[in-house]
C-alpha cells in the first residue's frame, strides 16, 4: 500500500460502508482492504475473522476523515 494512506478505521461491514458513504459525500475516495477476503483467495484463511474491512485515506485528508470516523462511532 502507498506509504501515503493511513488506516482511519477497522470494522465490520455495515459499519464499513456507512464511513464510505460519508467520505465519498465530502469528495474522499478510502482504500478499503479485506483481509479475510484476500487471505481467503490466496489459501490462507485460517485465523482471520471474516466480515471485518480496513478503511485507507490519504494522509492529505486526515484532518477531515477522522472526525467522521468518530462521529458515527459515538453513534454506535
Amino acid at each position: 500500500m502507498d506509504s501515503n494512506y493511513i488506516k482511519i478505521f477497522t470494522g465490520n461491514f455495515m459499519i464499513v460502508q456507512r464511513i464510505i458513504s460519508e467520505l465519498k459525500a465530502i469528495n474522499i475516495n478510502p482504500i478499503i482492504k479485506d483481509p479475510a477476503e484476500s487471505a481467503r483467495l490466496g489459501g490462507y484463511a485460517n485465523g482471520i475473522q471474516p466480515g471485518f474491512q480496513e478503511i485507507f485515506v490519504n494522509k492529505d485528508e486526515l484532518d477531515i476523515a477522522v472526525p467522521i470516523v468518530e462521529s458515527i462511532n459515538s453513534e454506535l
